[in-house]
């Protein structure tokens, strides 16, 4: 008896790291800058699949180095089985470049001579692995040749042995079967009957078949499309989907019948057109998610042409595929864009449901502090050089309490912690960086940058911060500037890709009352900034934290939460404020800096200590507030 599936399905075939080029409207040879994207038609169905709750697969293979190790995290993140992803020796992980020229042009080109997933095999197929899905997905360029297409081959096979539905994606590149310029990636269509003979020898074993118009035409092996989808429906009694861009699709469950328009139609949706390359994939995810879940076609074409309608309004592929809760939204409430890329609350929805996965609690070491150290520099006598060494010391002692255990991070920043910042980056911690002028009034970004440009010398796992003193009652003018400041933060970080805290201090300029820092929170959602984190200070009573967390819970409810900051208070006064912190559930963890590192400091500059002692007087310390918030949150605590 066969067992029942693990996964609902399995795609197979390419898998490449995708370059897309960030200059619009030009050609790829003006390019100055590109993005990096996981690629290749099977690999964007099973993202987009996962997205949408799918439990999903790939088999493919890619190579051992740094592209093909991307591809696997990548996948991985995104929630993917990758059981079935071999790692090649030999070969490199395919390239695409890929350029937005206008509307109607998408210069591509394609690096796949001797790629890993070009020598996906039989022998990677194993009949267990596909039986694991309910449905399998083959896609044309996996038989474009005869390894990969005997891999296919053996893989619908063990599907149909094992009683799973099999579908196939055409996804027809006419240079990728060699009949086209290498150079030529963005060609559609080229009719070959080789290529023809080999679609039809699959298509009895499917159950499903979608394609282009074109791509039902090779497929059909006939130039009309009506007469191409009688060709297939004499070989197959697979239900046919006809994708037809903006104008939506149709299925075609049985007969062909006289007139296209008579099969069961799915409409579009009116959106504008900015990037075709990877939609039908995305609607291909849409489309499964239906089909596997027992919908009915015009829910299934519903959902396809609705995640088409994210990718062709958005620049990337897979990255930019729509959530299930992104998608819901878009399809109950619609979106007042045409361009679905400027959509405030869409934006947000997709930031905050596809970002990378991180832990519930943070408890992080702040060593960010710039002034603060070069004054305890200059007290001690010792050259402002000597703070970037402390620091690299500082990442020892979090290293040394985390042990290797998630949920352990710091605050580092670029004028003295370069070199800790390194240091840290791969070490599983949590990794916050400021871009603000320390202490500015109105706020300023450090040496006056744009932020954007900051951002983009980051890697992407390093979360954004901002410190802004804040209060209700400051002056017009001041509060105005402030928030133009944090406006133009938000909005890079949102365009740079990287999560976004802010740091909000309230009592330096005023009192700090039951509603005061849930007053300034409410005026920036109202401004529409959202950031991933808030850092705040310790509040009065539980009567300020509820107003925070209402606050929260009806702007945000996606926000990843609070964390408490330190203010230089002793330690005691710390834990007492953990205490009544955590009675919020909205607070997951700490970043506290002056606490923990003032006195280490201060003796390791003037040389009163060495090395291993500051090390062990700043884990020591960094080590009882991890206990003390360990202790208020049972259970619950990364620790």
């Amino acid at each position: 008896m066969t067992q029942a599936p693990e996964l609902d399905v399995i795609t197979l075939g390419r898998s490449s790291v995708d370059l897309y080029g960030q200059q619009i409207g030009g050609r790829l040879e003006d390019m100055a800058s590109f993005a990096k994207a996981v690629g290749g038609s099977p690999a964007n169905i099973a993202i987009g699949a996962a997205r949408l709750g799918l439990r999903a697969g790939l088999v493919t293979r890619v190579g051992n180095e740094a592209f093909g190790r991307f591809l696997r995290e990548q996948l991985e993140r995104e929630g993917v089985d990758t059981a079935m992803v071999a790692t090649d020796p030999a070969r490199l992980t395919a390239l695409a470049i890929v350029g937005v020229r206008d509307d109607h042009s998408f210069p591509l080109l394609f690096y796949r001579e001797n790629c890993a997933d070009m020598a996906l095999s039989i022998a990677d197929i194993t009949p267990a692995g596909i039986a694991r899905a309910a449905a399998l997905v083959v896609t044309g360029t996996h038989l474009s040749t005869p390894g990969v297409a005997g891999a296919s081959r053996a893989a619908i096979a063990a599907a149909r042995a094992a009683g799973r539905r099999v579908a196939l994606d055409i996804d027809y590149r006419p240079n990728l079967w060699g009949l086209a310029h290498l150079g030529e990636g963005e060609e559609r269509y080229i009719a070959s009957t080789r290529v023809t003979a080999v679609m039809q020898a699959i298509l009895p074993d499917c159950d499903l078949i979608v394609g282009t118009e074109e791509e039902i035409r090779i497929a059909g092996g006939a130039e009309d499309v009506r007469a191409a989808l009688l060709a297939i429906r004499a070989r197959s009694r697979a239900a046919i989907v006809l994708k037809q861009g903006p104008m939506g699709c149709v299925v075609f469950e049985g007969a062909i019948p006289e007139r296209l328009e008579d099969g069961l139609r799915g409409q579009g949706f009116p959106i504008e057109v900015y990037n075709v390359l990877g939609a039908g994939d995305a609607f291909m995810a849409g489309f499964l998610r239906g089909w596997l879940r027992g919908e009915d076609w015009r829910t299934c074409c519903s959902w396809a042409n609705a995640c088409g309608a994210f990718a062709v309004s958005r620049l990337l592929c897979s990255p930019e595929y729509p959530s299930w809760a992104e998608l819901q939204h878009f399809l109950g409430q619609g979106s007042a864009f045409r361009a679905l890329r400027k959509d405030p609350v869409l934006a947000h929805l997709h930031q905050a449901t596809t970002r990378r996965p991180q832990p519930p609690f943070v408890m992080a070491m702040a060593i960010d502090h710039r002034p603060q150290l070069e004054a305890l520099a200059d007290r001690a006598g010792a050259p402002h050089a000597r703070i970037a060494a402390f620091k690299r010391l500082a990442v020892k002692a979090a290293l040394r309490v985390a042990a290797g255990r998630p949920g352990f991070g710091m605050l580092l920043d670029d004028r003295h912690g370069r070199e800790a910042l390194f240091e840290a980056e791969g070490s599983g911690l949590w990794i916050a960086r400021p871009v603000e002028e320390p202490a500015s009034r109105p706020l300023r970004f450090e040496l006056d940058r744009n932020p954007a440009v900051t951002l983009l010398e980051w890697p992407v796992t390093h979360t954004a911060k901002c410190l802004c003193f804040y209060h209700p009652d400051d002056p017009p003018d001041v509060r105005a500037a402030q928030e133009e400041t944090l406006l133009a933060y938000h909005e890079a970080c949102r365009r740079m890709g990287r999560e976004c805290l802010v740091e909000i201090i309230a009592s330096r300029h005023g009192a700090l009352g039951r509603e005061t820092t849930a007053a300034v929170m409410q005026r920036l959602y109202d401004l529409g900034i959202r950031p991933d984190w808030w850092k705040l200070e310790a509040q009065p009573d539980d009567a300020a934290w509820a107003a925070i967390a209402r606050v929260i819970a009806a702007e945000d409810p996606l926000c990843r939460g609070v964390l408490l900051l330190g203010l230089e208070a002793p330690l005691p006064v710390l834990e007492d404020a953990f205490a009544l912190a955590a009675r919020c559930g909205v607070v997951r963890g700490f970043a506290v800096g002056r606490s923990i590192f003032a006195e280490p400091a201060e003796s390791w500059l003037a040389g009163a200590i060495g090395d291993e002692e500051a090390i062990t007087r700043l884990a020591r310390n960094f080590a009882r507030l991890v206990e003390a918030w360990s202790r208020v949150q049972p259970g619950r605590a990364a620790a």
